[in-house]
């Protein structure tokens, strides 16, 4: 009787470390995508590659264990230990590397991955040869199974809704690299009268506890530096969202918006931007009241529209929260976007914004589309023919939308193509280009049921760069960016990544 009491709570303190086990490994395998994903962008190729290679280093784990005769007990709470380490430290390790190193970033990414699947791979099955004294082997491996399912689930619940938008991705894998060790810890004393040399174990744990708390304790002070040696201007803010890495800038009077490390704008000439993406358009609309922006959570595009006093209305749909509020609230912000945000014609909504056109039936007399430039698939679908035709939906028939679509000198097949698939839904398009020294040439679309004429004069004031003057040059194209053969940009084929990604890395010094 009395061993059938010990029985069962050990039983549930084994199941109960499967259930953290999972929860660990999972963990680092969405931290090591979704790290990847923000600095090298492609998020699709990124999360496929980390998890088929950690998967596979699962399998080679878990072969590798046939060979552990001896000393089960003592060799789990090893791996545990060390996945711990090596796992909980893997973000803080893989973003220095980014910082100081850059170069050899795959490969440690990818020697990492697999260093800690071979790891993860090792546990369930010595966690399975201390549980078969106390299960029979149907019940064991559907326990077993059933409990590691589980904390795979909570986890990636857990991961983009609680973990990094509060966390962040560094403290979120050194807190689980601890909650490994504390499976160690538990299994010491678990296990204390079967283990010889029980000392050595739990001075190994200890020194790791220490290294991942004192990761916990300095995490920020590293991140900062980090950061600062990536960017050359000082870092006055920084946030991980469940969407982005925003990171704003200052050096003198310049302020500067970085999304996964892709600058935004420039405050020295995002007027020239701005001004651009919305007065040729604008300017052409008459009688507009109604205004929808997709993407520009930063409110500089609404600045500009909120010039025109006959616009009774702007709806501005971002998907980040923490972004529109950023730009809300804060005092630099505020002073550069005009308030606008918080203007009483102003309407902000956190949604996505494809899915917001599908559930909306609202016509709009002007339409402004500016989004992060298409650097991953989740954000090519907002450059694609589904997108587009949703767009048309709401636009009204003698309204006008505006794209911004990347440079057409240095992307310039991810220009045409964007140019081609809003032809692929039956507009017409007119592009053009305007000069903003901090990117170079960029690009614009206008897309209309009918044909669009420039504006002769400007009834705008206060603007340092957009006038009629300049019209006819924005609309010209040299040789050097005219028009190029390029796929139509499909959700199931996401030219458009590909070119941009194969365009933009021979930009690359």
């Amino acid at each position: 009787m009395a061993d059938s009491s010990r029985r069962l709570p050990l039983q549930f303190a084994l199941l109960f470390s499967v259930f953290i086990i999972a929860s660990c490994g999972l963990v680092y395998e969405l931290v090591a995508g979704a790290l990847s994903s923000y600095l090298l962008g492609d998020s699709v190729t990124q999360f496929s590659t980390v998890i088929g290679v950690y998967l596979f280093a699962m399998g080679v784990g878990s072969y590798l264990s046939r060979f552990i005769e001896r000393g089960v007990v003592a060799r789990f709470i090893q791996v545990e230990l060390l996945v711990g380490v090596i796992g909980g430290s893997s973000s803080m390790v893989l973003f220095a590397v980014f910082a100081y190193l850059a170069s050899p970033f795959k490969w440690v990414l990818y020697g990492e991955v697999l260093l800690i699947g071979i790891l993860v791979g090792l546990e369930i099955p010595l966690v399975m040869r201390i549980l078969k004294q106390h299960y029979s082997f149907k019940d064991l491996v559907s326990q077993v199974l059933s409990v590691d399912y589980l904390g795979a689930l909570v986890v990636s619940l857990a991961f983009p809704i609680l973990l990094v938008p509060h966390l962040g991705l560094i403290r979120t894998s050194l807190l689980f690299g601890l909650f490994n060790v504390l499976v160690a810890v538990w299994s010491i004393w678990l296990f204390r009268h079967e283990l010889g040399a029980r000392w050595v174990l739990q001075v190994q744990a200890g020194v790791a506890a220490l290294l991942l708390a004192s990761g916990l304790v300095f995490a920020e002070r590293f991140t900062t530096l980090a950061e600062e040696n990536l960017y050359a201007d000082q870092i006055i803010y920084n946030e991980t969202t469940a969407y982005q890495h925003i990171v704003l800038t200052r050096w003198k009077n310049d302020l500067r918006l970085f999304l996964n490390n892709n600058l935004q704008f420039s405050s020295r000439d995002e007027y020239r931007y701005h001004e651009a993406l919305i007065h040729p358009g604008l300017q052409a609309v008459r009688g507009a009241h109604r205004v929808l922006v997709l993407g520009g959570g930063d409110g500089l595009a609404v600045r500009e529209i909120l010039k025109y006093p006959q616009i009774s209305h702007v709806t501005l749909v971002d998907l980040d929260p923490r972004m529109t509020r950023l730009f809300s609230h804060n005092t630099q912000l505020t002073a550069l976007n005009g308030h606008a945000l918080t203007s009483p014609r102003v309407t902000v909504i956190n949604d996505d914004a494809l899915q917001w056109l599908e559930r909306n039936q609202d016509s709009f007399d002007f339409i402004v589309v500016d989004f992060p430039d298409p650097t991953s698939f989740a954000l090519g679908k907002l450059y694609s023919q589904t997108f587009y035709r949703l767009l048309d939906k709401h636009l009204s028939q003698h309204g006008l939308a505006v794209i911004q679509s990347t440079s057409p000198l240095y992307a310039r097949q991810s220009f045409w193509s964007i140019v081609h698939t809003i032809q692929s839904v039956g507009l017409t398009t007119t592009p053009y280009h305007a000069l903003v020294p901090s990117f170079g040439e960029w690009g614009f679309v206008i897309a209309s049921h009918l044909p669009y004429a420039p504006p002769t004069r400007f009834d705008v004031a206060g603007l340092r760069f957009a006038n009629a003057s300049l019209m006819p040059v924005l609309f010209q194209f040299p040789p050097d960016m005219s028009e190029v053969p390029a796929e139509v940009n499909r959700l199931n084929n996401q030219a458009l990544v590909r070119y941009y990604e194969a365009e933009w890395k021979n930009q690359a010094p």
